[in-house]
């Protein structure tokens, strides 16, 4: 083991006493399943074509060159696809384990944030041309119009209401937006998407014409709406339910492991049965006051020990400083395991782990999973020695196996973990796996300097804790 401070210089460590391991029956998480995920895609392209071919369906010449006609069909194809684009929004963040398993949740979170645009765009596209379509019909003027829908026309309000809502949901998700907003409150305006699809659908169906006008349009439509919504149901409340009357998870103890950082060990029923693999995460909620009302993604840092499981916490925000105040016996509320930054992205018998503050947790837990055969190299950046997490753990884990184990420790200007420093440690890396995890900005550095030293694009595994 080595340690690099703020001088650049290198130091022999004394080696710790090995952590006392034992032997317990754990249950590996199950391998990605990308043949269900790609017929969920094609079931998703399916959807998005019949949302289109409602809009024409019913349609006649003589409606659609009237005063306003296309006009009006305009607005209906926005609606339906900008409709759709926010179902399918939902039902990519409403943990589907297939999904969840193969794709993981980094790229679900990219897929989520390119969509989201679209549905803002169309739903103003939808107002603006329903209006403008209306208005030539009536022959009245734009604003005329409008004030007259607001007015006069049932469930209207409701819908701007949505849009409001949607609006919202939109700007709170802006890189600018998350950068300044505490999970805590991101979360709360997020939840606003559920009442948002709930208005807009109650609207669609009692004044939609092509709905009124064709129970087989508006049967359909009921149907890929229920077909998101249960599928919300099942895997955000249904299946967590179901999970957590069955392991009946409590706080058993907590214990301060570096500055501001606390594990957290929960004990439970039945845990043999809970199918997790080294680097996955939970959403947590801890059902103390305060806490129970919002749930935070934390990463096992250490594969579970039944009846025994581990998170560690950095006091970061409102909910992960609380933690340090939680009493044993406060039961624990979990959703998931969930993330792909796991021993099934494996191609090479070689391993650089990487992390860097907390980041460290999911790499602790993984390299516990590593097949034994692998070559492995860790490395994990702090500020000082005192704020490594599980460093004693680490350096066991990692001598056991007969790798390589190396502390960064010191401000960044001083200690770079940059092409110079990561070539004397590991080399080339043409024909190594690499895991990153930790701060955006240090994961994107790392990832960046790791394809100058021959990285490949598939072999490049990282998760950043972002939101």
């Amino acid at each position: 083991m080595t340690v690099v401070d703020s001088g650049r210089k290198v130091q022999p460590v004394q080696p710790v006493q090995p952590v006392r391991r034992v032997r317990t029956r754990h249950r590996p998480g199950p391998a990605p399943a990308p043949r269900v995920t790609d017929a969920l895609t094609v079931l998703a392209g399916l959807g998005l074509g019949l949302a289109v071919a409602l809009a024409f369906w019913g349609e006649s010449l003589s409606a659609l060159h009237a005063p306003g006609g296309w006009v009006t069909l305009a607005a209906r194809l926005a609606a339906l696809v900008g409709t759709y684009s926010m179902l399918v929004m939902v039902v990519l963040m409403s943990r589907i384990p297939w999904i969840e398993r193969s794709v993981g949740q980094d790229r679900l979170v990219q897929w989520h944030r390119r969509i989201g645009g679209w549905p803002i765009v169309l739903i103003a596209a939808h107002i603006v041309l329903v209006t403008w379509g209306y208005a030539q019909a009536s022959s009245v003027g734009f604003l005329k119009q409008f004030w007259t829908l607001v007015i006069h026309y049932p469930d209207i309000p409701e819908a701007i209401a949505a849009f409001v809502l949607l609006l919202t949901a939109g700007a709170s998700s802006a890189r600018i937006a998350r950068q300044r907003l505490k999970y805590e409150t991101w979360w709360r305006v997020h939840l606003c998407m559920y009442l948002a699809l709930g208005l807009a659908f109650f609207h669609q169906i009692r004044i939609g014409v092509m709905f009124l006008t064709s129970p087989v349009t508006r049967w359909i439509w009921i149907a890929i709406t229920l077909t998101a919504v249960a599928s919300i149901v099942s895997f955000r409340f249904v299946l967590p339910l179901w999970r957590n009357l069955r392991h009946q998870l409590r706080v058993d103890s907590v214990r301060k492991v570096a500055p501001d950082t606390y594990s957290v060990i929960v004990s439970g029923r039945k845990l043999t049965r809970l199918a997790v693999s080294g680097g996955q995460f939970f959403q947590w909620r801890f059902l103390a006051p305060g806490l129970w009302w919002h749930a935070h993604p934390y990463s096992l840092s250490a594969l579970p020990r039944p009846p025994h499981m581990r998170v560690t916490v950095k006091g970061l925000g409102d909910q992960s400083r609380a933690v340090a105040r939680l009493k044993p016996g406060t039961r624990v509320f979990i959703e998931g395991p969930y993330g792909t930054f796991t021993r099934h992205r494996l191609t090479s018998h070689r391993v650089v782990l990487i992390g860097a503050g907390v980041g460290v947790t999911p790499i602790r837990a993984l390299l516990e999973e590593l097949p034994t055969s692998s070559q492995v190299t860790v490395i994990v950046r702090a500020q000082t020695p005192e704020h490594v997490v599980h460093g004693r753990e680490f350096a066991d884990l990692v001598e056991q196996r007969k790798g390589q184990y190396v502390e960064l420790c010191g401000p960044r200007k001083k200690v770079r973990l940059d092409e110079r420093t990561l070539r004397s440690i590991v080399g080339n890396l043409h024909d190594a796996d690499v895991f990153v995890c930790g701060p955006s900005d240090f994961t994107d550095d790392v990832v960046a300097t790791a394809t100058l030293l021959g990285a490949r694009r598939e072999r490049l595994h990282f998760e950043s804790f972002s939101f």
